[in-house]
């Protein structure tokens, strides 16, 4: 995600969010959301546009996302994805760079009445090989395919005119 700041275009800002104390999804205390939650959907709410950025683990998307797309999508009806352009890019250390994450999360989404930015998906595979020491992506392919992807973001919540 730290990487997406750094290529973002000039007409376009990038808040992070960090999930990190999001608790675990709890139906019984929706009505009473924990601070945290509030503030994830606030933010959702206020958003143009989401970027998701995510690893992927046991074929899927991690439990601590979809904990946290579970909490801001409820109570049923309190939808802040609703409507919201996406994009989604992942990373993963082995040679399918977190499609399976990405396709379930397409999955998600649908049930979330978002609209996805579907090209180009941006899979980092062996991403151990792709960022510096500091965490700096410095493959000059995955550089493209991640500013690609973040202007047709922009370009895509334009025509739906968010």
């Amino acid at each position: 995600m730290r990487a997406a700041a750094d290529f973002m275009p000039g007409d376009a800002s990038l808040e992070i969010f960090d999930i990190d104390g999001i608790p675990a999804f709890n139906q019984d205390i929706e009505g009473d959301m924990p601070e945290k939650v509030k503030e994830f959907k606030s933010k959702i709410r206020d958003a143009d546009a989401i970027l998701v950025a995510t690893p992927e683990y046991n074929y899927s998307v991690p439990g601590v996302l979809k904990n946290a797309i579970d909490w801001a999508s409820r109570p049923y009806g309190d939808n802040p994805f609703d409507e919201k352009p996406v994009a989604i890019m992942s990373a993963s250390v082995g040679t399918l760079g977190g499609a399976r994450a990405q396709y379930h999360l397409r999955q998600i989404f649908v049930f979330l009445n978002m609209y996805p930015v579907n090209r180009p998906e941006v899979l980092v595979t062996f991403a151990q090989d792709k960022f510096d020491a500091n965490g700096r992506l410095v493959d000059e392919n995955t550089q493209k395919f991640l500013r690609q992807l973040l202007e047709n973001l922009v370009k895509w919540t334009r025509r739906l005119g968010k």
